[in-house]
């Protein structure tokens, strides 16, 4: 059972009933305001696929998660509103691979139906708040590209998986692109993935605390200690090295939630996320 009024409070949006515009404003509140974050990863929390004890941790802890957990409770969010909302299967291309993927089921992507406008005559939209730096606003499903605030996108036919889209990202963008499957898919196809990417200690998500929010005008990224800032201008980075302000940061401009989380495991996350740092610069990675 999702807390919709919850939901919608965290969002700062009144509640309408199901309309492209509805639609589009719903996914840019959510992209600007619920972080894409592997904080409770780095907390010791766990975690599950299930898209109601997500929509739960959203709307009444505050807290945000990866794309299992945003996607997913925002489908919970869209179909308790009376949208036509479906899961399919992903794979994000990271800049480490040179290839696309395919459909490996670390990400899950979302489509909505039923919601025809002259832009989208066939009325299904693409719709992602789960790739960090990816989309601000819900898109046609159909081939073409997407200006965005500073990224430039191309939706596309995949190459890789039958009948499948693919996403690609503009170059200053966190991954390379993403390939996604049509037919629908639920929870179970995920939870293998997730606990992989949860646990894993070669999990990029465990090695390394991120928030990441989008927004009109770019995108903010905390990696660590590292925060980059991306405008029409170029990405701007700079060191949060201050314990104070790195909390202020976690908390204020990214909205993550912390009145479950004691001192002593504030004290302690912060002591590891300054370590790995410390270790990184020292390797000469900075």
């Amino acid at each position: 059972m999702v807390d919709v009024p919850a939901y919608l409070r965290r969002l700062g949006l009144p509640a309408a009933p199901p309309s492209a515009a509805a639609l589009a404003a719903i996914h840019r509140a959510h992209a600007e305001r619920i972080a894409y974050t592997t904080f409770d990863i780095h907390l010791g929390r766990t975690t599950t696929v299930d898209p109601a004890e997500s929509a739960d941790r959203i709307a009444r802890l505050g807290r945000g998660g990866y794309c299992y957990h945003l996607n997913g409770g925002l489908s919970a969010l869209l179909t308790a509103l009376g949208y036509d909302v479906r899961w399919h299967v992903g794979g994000v291309q990271g800049h480490g691979e040179p290839e696309p993927v395919g459909a490996t089921a670390n990400h899950l992507v979302l489509t909505v139906h039923g919601l025809p406008t002259p832009e989208c005559p066939a009325g299904v939209w693409f719709v992602d708040v789960g790739l960090g730096d990816g989309l601000h606003e819900p898109v046609p499903l159909a081939p073409g590209p997407i200006r965005q605030g500073p990224y430039a996108f191309d939706l596309d036919r995949s190459t890789v998986v039958p009948g499948g889209w693919r996403l690609t990202h503009d170059p200053v963008g966190a991954f390379v692109g993403m390939d996604f499957a049509v037919g629908e898919a639920g929870p179970a196809d995920f939870a293998a993935m997730h606990t992989e990417l949860s646990t894993s200690p070669t999990s990029g998500f465990v090695r390394v605390l991120t928030a990441q929010r989008r927004h009109a005008a770019g995108a903010d990224i905390l990696r660590g200690l590292t925060l980059t800032t991306v405008t029409s201008t170029g990405p701007a980075r700079r060191e949060v090295t201050n314990r104070e302000e790195w909390w202020g940061m976690v908390t204020g401009l990214f909205g993550v939630g912390v009145d479950d989380v004691t001192p002593a495991e504030r004290a302690a996350l912060w002591d590891r996320v300054r370590s790995s740092h410390e270790a990184w610069v020292a390797a000469g990675r900075a």
